[in-house]
This record gives C-alpha cells, sequence and structure tokens, in this order.
C-alpha cells in the first residue's frame, strides 16, 4: 500500500511539472513564431505555440495600425490584398538567418494571409528554411494561405499548416498541441 502512494506520488509530480512547464520541443532546429494579429486570436495561438515548444516570438506589426471597427478593417484589407499592397512594418527581426523553422501566424483575410505578414515574408531571404503556418480565421479555414506563401517563398520547404476558428482560440489549445506533435515540434 505504501509503495503505491510513493508511486501515485510521484505520478503526480510529474504531471505537475509537465503542466506548469509546458511540453517538451523535440526539434533541435531554431524555431521562430512570427505572427500578426488584429483581433487578438492569432496571438493566442501564437503564446501556445510558443509555451508548448519554447520558441523565440515575433510579433509583426504595421508602421500604421488597421481600424479597429470590424466592416472598415475588412474594406481596407480587401482593397490592400486586391492591389498587392505591403504594408510597412515598424520592426524587424534582427537574426532572422538563426533560425530554421518559421511559423507564421495570421488572421485569414480574404481566404489568404494578411497584408502585414505577405510584407514580412517579402522582407527576408527564406531559402531553405522551413515555413508552417497558423491561421485564424471564421470560416474559411485555411483558404489560399498556404498557396500564397509558398509563392512567397518558393525556395523554402512548406510544411502542413494548423487553422483554428477564431472564435474558440482560448477552448482549442489541444488541438494547437495535437497539431504541434503530429509536426514533431513537441513530444
Amino acid at each position: 500500500m505504501r509503495t503505491r502512494l510513493i508511486l501515485f506520488g510521484i505520478l503526480v509530480a510529474i504531471v505537475s511539472m509537465i503542466s506548469v512547464h509546458g511540453q517538451t520541443p523535440v526539434s533541435k532546429k531554431k524555431i521562430l513564431i512570427a505572427y500578426f494579429s488584429h483581433s487578438g486570436n492569432t496571438r493566442v495561438v501564437a503564446q501556445q505555440i510558443q509555451k508548448a515548444t519554447g520558441a523565440d516570438i515575433f510579433e509583426i506589426k504595421p508602421v500604421k495600425d488597421y481600424p479597429t471597427d470590424y466592416r472598415t478593417v475588412v474594406d481596407q484589407a480587401k482593397k490592400e490584398i486586391k492591389a498587392g499592397y505591403r504594408p510597412p512594418l515598424k520592426n524587424k527581426v534582427a537574426n532572422i538567418s538563426n533560425y530554421d523553422i518559421i511559423l507564421i501566424g495570421s488572421p485569414n483575410w480574404w481566404s489568404t494571409i494578411a497584408p502585414p505578414v505577405a510584407t514580412f515574408l517579402s522582407s527576408y531571404n527564406f531559402d531553405g528554411k522551413t515555413i508552417v503556418p497558423f491561421i485564424t480565421h471564421g470560416g474559411s479555414e485555411l483558404g489560399r494561405a498556404t498557396d500564397d506563401i509558398k509563392k512567397l517563398c518558393p525556395k523554402s520547404t512548406h510544411l502542413e499548416g494548423l487553422a483554428i476558428w477564431g472564435r474558440s482560440v482560448n477552448s482549442d489549445n489541444a488541438k494547437v498541441l495535437i497539431w504541434l506533435r503530429k509536426m514533431k515540434f513537441i513530444n
């Protein structure tokens, strides 16, 4: 009986350590999580990924913030995407060459990545790097985001992306962890 109690105590301690410290990263490659978030949904997913992997995280920020009014930002995004506009960014990754894998996060705007993400992907040389998208959406999942990322980074390796319904980002952490395990970013 005493042995069972000791074993149970050890099991509880291990489970507690895992839940407090996150998952164990599997990849020995250097990972960067780069994301743009307008409403905060993509930020939540990026932070979930960061907590699980321990990877570096970088928020892509346009020089000029997008409007907060939904209809206004939808109209602006539509015009920018149609025109191929790349908004200037206010920040840069100083050492992009140090990273092997780029997890790129974006809301799905008009079935593709947000213009600031397109600017980010156009601003660096990703040749030979692995690009993995994670997209928050309101119903159109990845849309053509994966194809558009491949066009911007044709000499990169592209892995299966993750699509998360925007309204469920706070309750879909299990989906994020399952995807990270499937991609072999964590155990």
